[in-house]
């Protein structure tokens, strides 16, 4: 019996198969590493290359790293120790100046609250050495100090039983001398030797004197 000649016009139309709703999904091409074989009995295999590397039992084709891979590199490391802190250089760069400041106090106390003036020497000196009549002599007592500034009190002692009361002298700072001064005037006609002296009362007790002539004749 033969065959109809066309063996599909019983059959009518196939239908069409419905289209695969979208669920997101799509075909992927494989890469060219992926290998199409054909198989004794006709149908096709997909044959995977060798693996890469062997990492325990996993097998890995290709880039990427395990979790046991990441954790052995990704270690934390040790903690280290502080750093030592700096010298502190402020405090030294500013010790000196600190120092030398004191100093200039300490200097500037000393001179104003320090000892006061002292009386290291005192002598005395008349001119003229002769006086004529009706003249005046000028008395010089020259007191020597320390430069300490202070009050020198004093008095003047004439032979002629005459004294002055007490008298003060004020020498300042740096002033190494102290010049005391005594006018003593003579009247009249005759001839006297005359004697002026004077005493330091304080801070130290000296006397000095000096000799003179009136001579009015």
């Amino acid at each position: 019996m033969s065959a109809p000649d066309d063996m599909t016009a019983d059959l009518g139309a196939r239908p069409t198969p419905p289209a695969p709703a979208d669920t997101g999904y799509s075909a992927t091409v494989l890469g060219s590493h992926w290998i199409q074989r054909p198989e004794g009995d006709g149908e096709e295999t997909l044959v995977a290359p060798p693996p890469d590397r062997v990492e325990g039992t996993v097998l890995r084709f290709g880039p990427g790293v395990t979790a046991a891979v990441a954790h052995r590199t990704h270690r934390t490391l040790p903690a280290l120790p502080p750093a030592p802190a700096p010298p502190r250089r402020g405090l030294r760069r500013h010790t000196l100046p600190v120092l030398v400041l004191l100093c200039v106090l300490a200097f500037l106390a000393w001179q104003r609250l320090g000892p006061s003036v002292q009386v290291r020497s005192v002598a005395v000196a008349v001119r003229p050495a002769v006086l004529p009549c009706d003249g005046t002599a000028n008395v010089v007592a020259v007191v020597g100090t320390n430069g300490r500034p202070g009050t020198l009190t004093y008095r003047w002692t004439r032979n002629d039983g005459t004294q002055s009361g007490v008298l003060r002298e004020v020498v300042a700072r740096d002033q190494r001398q102290a010049r005391l001064t005594l006018r003593w005037t003579f009247e009249g006609e005759g001839r006297r030797m005359a004697r002026a002296e004077v005493e330091i009362l304080s801070p130290a007790h000296l006397t000095a004197d000096a000799r003179f002539t009136y001579d009015c004749g």
